[in-house]
């Protein structure tokens, strides 16, 4: 960065009763960004259909799991961890009798004898998204390259060890998108192309659109990601298939859903979302290798996914960006800095 343009900034920064050194995004406090969330939180003792409910109620994906008893949070509960239970009820996952917890066994033989199933016992089930906390105090920066290596999100706690909120991935996208404005050292990044970021080759990871949805979960749980590509038989992208579109199905009891074909869950979704919006519309989760990282990233943002299919010109997805990749590229901005 220039000396005109620190001084711009500064004078900026001054304006705004901010100091120099907030100015640059990687200082920021990790609490700063969680000052104004509501914290969500699930009681331990309640079952995981209840647990369910509390995300769909408030529109989370995830949210901590408070004991009680111990007086203490023993965990997170999210989609992951839901479609994890629905597997292990269905008998449609097997895990080697060594690598299961005691609370995996409880589970197991709770559901086995059809009995309610607390959702401590499930809380990190899926084992892809541990309990992770930071100080309050923590900087931005230290939290992108957590990112980086395929956190997904947070706990911020203050030095009493009480909880202030949620940071994942997605808010801290969000969070850096609305005020770029204000991060000129970001720039540059933004104008690459995904190929100059190096982010247009991903390995994509997906179902047939005739394959059947419980197939489908099967496969991320198989395959350690929140999510597949829908594509036809000729690899023409259709859709996206999520482990979070398991609310879609547990919203009314809708079961009979993980029968149907990942196709006809999108057009179901594609439906139940116009219907909800009054518009005929669907995110569009799809980008191109020339497609710059800033418009990637905008793209990401307003449409809430945490991966966006890279597709050629006949359609055909041939890469994928998530978030876990843009903030490794974020977090190779910091290395460089310093």
């Amino acid at each position: 960065m220039s000396i005109t343009d620190r001084v711009l900034l500064n004078n900026h920064l001054r304006h705004e009763g901010l100091t120099t050194v907030s100015h640059d995004w990687t200082m920021v406090k990790a609490g700063s960004l969680v000052e104004k969330q509501t914290l969500v939180t699930i009681d331990a003792d309640a079952t995981v259909e209840d647990a369910c409910e509390v995300l769909l109620k408030n529109g989370i994906t995830s949210a901590p799991v408070y004991d009680n008893s111990k007086k203490m949070y023993v965990g997170m509960f999210d989609y992951g961890d839901l479609m994890t239970y629905i597997l292990l009820l269905l008998k449609k996952m097997d895990v080697a009798l060594e690598d299961q917890s005691m609370e995996m066994r409880d589970l197991i033989q709770r559901t086995s004898r059809s009995q309610n199933v607390p959702v401590k016992l499930a809380s990190d089930l899926s084992g892809k998204d541990p309990f992770c906390t930071v100080l309050e105090e923590t900087r931005l920066g230290a939290v992108v390259h957590d990112f980086g290596t395929g956190i997904h999100r947070v706990a911020v706690m203050d030095a009493g060890g009480n909880m202030k909120g949620i940071l994942s991935q997605s808010s801290t996208l969000d969070y850096l998108m609305r005020h770029l404005s204000e991060y000129p050292q970001l720039q540059p990044v933004m104008q690459k192309s995904l190929q100059q970021c190096g982010l247009s080759n991903g390995r994509v990871l997906s179902v047939n659109g005739d394959e059947k949805v419980l197939d489908a979960l099967i496969s991320m749980s198989t395959n350690s990601v929140s999510s597949l590509a829908v594509l036809d038989d000729q690899g023409v992208l259709l859709g996206n298939i999520s482990m979070t579109d398991i609310k879609h199905i547990m919203k009314n009891l809708r079961t009979s859903w993980l029968w149907i074909t990942c196709f006809q869950l999108v057009c179901k979704i594609r439906l139940s979302q116009g219907v909800e919006s009054g518009e005929d519309q669907y995110p569009v989760l799809d980008v191109n290798a020339k497609s710059t990282f800033g418009y990637t990233l905008s793209k990401l943002q307003a449409t809430k996914a945490h991966r966006m299919w890279v597709v050629n010109d006949s359609g055909c997805a041939v890469g994928v960006v998530s978030l876990t990749d843009v903030f490794r590229v974020l977090s190779g901005l910091i290395d460089t800095d310093d």
